[in-house]
């Protein structure tokens, strides 16, 4: 690991050798930004060689051995969670759309009362690495880990393109160099601090750089209200007046154009956070069900800071980068990308320290969210499908452990592949597909397996995989995917968002494939229902029971 240290020091160093060298057709040149970014880079390097000593166990790498406190977690689910969708896409949405981009702070935020009170608590006393532990507590092993497997996987893949498209464009801005080679970049760290540090090193980066990130935006929010005498009302008559298009930005409309597009995204934004594996998770971590509780109480209030930061964020894009022709290229267009709005701001109104810093929160941001999906990816193929579906409980740890940092290879390699071909779109609208399939697969079957006796593995599967599939079919036709991207004239779905119509699929196939399922191991499912109330309200047997008994 020290080696490997060394050496990844050495390429980024050459890297800023080469970044000196480019011309700058795309952006000045920063020796503080550049510096700054590999200083973050290399201490996170650091982190993780500390974290590869203590990463001895399966439940090291998948959970770090659950001894991550209720405030840490809340910090790291904070960081794990305001992912490069917030500061850099959302700031983007409001950019170039108003009012409307609004709509996925609120859905983000929205999402965390459903999880403080339907999921956290019976998650953690019913789980233990992954989704698939809660799910097969009464559930087939075989069938239910596959599909919850290939679930995560499909939702992983997708979150992981809309961070890396986020970070090649941040690191093509700041060195100046080919978008992919960028990703490239981002795409090997990302695998070197699953592949070595697992869920300590990635629980320590998230922690750090959710420090970063809301001391950032407080700064850059305050350095905004500044210029317009701590007005918000100044600030966007300032912003409705510039803004380019010339649209009624403080009026919805801007980005949702219809009723069945708002309530589907809500739908989403809303439910499929509970439904994301690299969330889940995270209450893996944790000793107890308290500290889980806590986690989420601390992260809802990081997270709701957050949010309303970035509020003022994006009119301040406006407001002061969309007027101003330093942060546009030769043909109008913004420099790096509409993505970049909320960089160029950071230079605006801190100069080139604070630009880069914020660089390199931007990219501490990316890192700690794709080593956390990278995780849970990886632990989704290694635990889920290899040790329980595969080889029936019977794997060791070890081979475990090697089959989980195979796929961290693998999925680096595909998503690094993904994030190239969708370079151009927005990285809070990929997002909103992820959610969209989360909440359209993942969150029916967990939320069902937990409070409706009726599921049955068949039920849960079939209707599972209807969500799943009708999710990202929809997305396929869809105008951004069928138009924008595959170029055909006409979209076979007229919305851009499908969950709510494959949300309704997976419920009703769920409801529909368990009801009529009269065979003897659906019986037997439904029997174990109310042990699996009990445990999923007091924890394992062997404490409840000792409750009982007043030990």
């Amino acid at each position: 690991m020290k080696h490997l240290i060394i050496a990844i020091s050495a390429i980024l160093g050459s890297v800023a050798v080469y970044a000196a060298d480019v011309p700058a057709a795309v952006h000045k040149h920063n020796p503080i930004a550049i510096g700054m970014f590999l200083a973050f880079v290399i201490f996170t390097l650091f982190v993780t060689r500390w974290a590869a000593r203590k990463n001895n166990s399966v439940a090291d790498h998948y959970a770090a051995g659950g001894k991550i406190t209720g405030f840490q977690n809340g910090w790291a689910i904070a960081g794990d969670y305001m992912s490069a969708a917030s500061l850099l896409g959302i700031s983007a949405l409001v950019f170039t759309s108003g009012f409307d981009g609004l709509i996925y702070s609120i859905g983000f935020l929205a999402s965390w009362p459903i999880i403080l009170f339907l999921i956290a608590e019976p998650l953690r006393n019913l789980g233990r690495y992954t989704l698939a532990d809660v799910l097969s507590y009464r559930l087939k092993q075989r069938p239910i880990r596959a599909f919850s497997a290939s679930s995560s996987i499909v939702i992983v893949l997708l979150y992981l393109v809309s961070q890396l498209v986020g970070a090649g464009k941040l690191v093509e801005l700041l060195f100046g160099f080919d978008y992919t080679a960028a990703v490239l970049l981002v795409g090997t760290l990302m695998v070197i601090y699953v592949f070595f540090g697992g869920m300590l090193a990635t629980t320590w980066i998230q922690i750090i750089k959710a420090v970063l990130l809301l001391t950032g935006c407080v700064f850059m929010a305050f350095m905004v209200l500044s210029q317009f005498g701590f007005s918000l009302n100044q600030l966007f008559t300032q912003a409705t007046e510039v803004h380019p298009s010339h649209i009624a930005i403080m009026s919805p409309g801007g980005l949702i154009t219809d009723p069945v597009s708002a309530i589907s995204l809500g739908l989403a934004l809303v439910f499929g956070t509970a439904g994301l594996p690299h969330i889940l998770m995270r209450f893996f971590t944790v000793g107890n069900v308290k500290a889980a509780r806590q986690s989420i109480l601390y992260a809802t209030g990081l997270v709701g800071i957050g949010y309303a930061l970035i509020v003022i964020i994006g009119f301040g894009t406006i407001a002061l980068v969309a007027s101003n022709p330093a942060y546009h290229d030769a043909s109008g267009g913004i420099l790096g990308g509409v993505n970049m709005v909320a960089i160029h701001l950071a230079q605006n109104v801190g100069g080139n320290v604070f630009l880069g810093f914020m660089c390199a929160v931007s990219f501490s941001t990316i890192l700690a969210v794709v080593a956390g999906l990278t995780l849970a990816g990886s632990s989704a193929v290694s635990h889920d499908l290899y040790a329980h579906a595969l080889c029936r409980g019977t794997a060791s740890d070890r081979d475990e452990m090697r089959i989980s940092r195979v796929t961290t290879i693998v999925m680096g390699v595909l998503s690094i592949l993904l994030a190239i071909a969708f370079e151009k779109q927005n990285i809070a609208f990929i997002v909103s597909l992820t959610f969209s399939i989360a909440a359209s697969s993942n969150f029916p079957v967990l939320l069902l397996s937990i409070y409706w006796k009726g599921l049955t593995t068949r039920g849960a599967v079939i209707g599972g995989s209807l969500g799943l599939v009708s999710a990202i079919t929809l997305c396929v036709l869809s105008p951004t995917v069928w138009v924008k991207i595959l170029h055909h004239q006409q979209a076979w779905f007229p919305y851009e968002y499908p969950a709510l119509f494959s949300m309704v699929v997976a419920f009703v196939g769920i409801f529909v494939f368990s009801i009529t399922d009269r065979s003897a191991s659906a019986v037997s499912e439904r029997s174990l229902f109310d042990n699996q109330l009990v445990d999923s309200e007091l924890g394992a047997p062997a404490t409840w029971k000792a409750q009982l008994k007043g030990e």
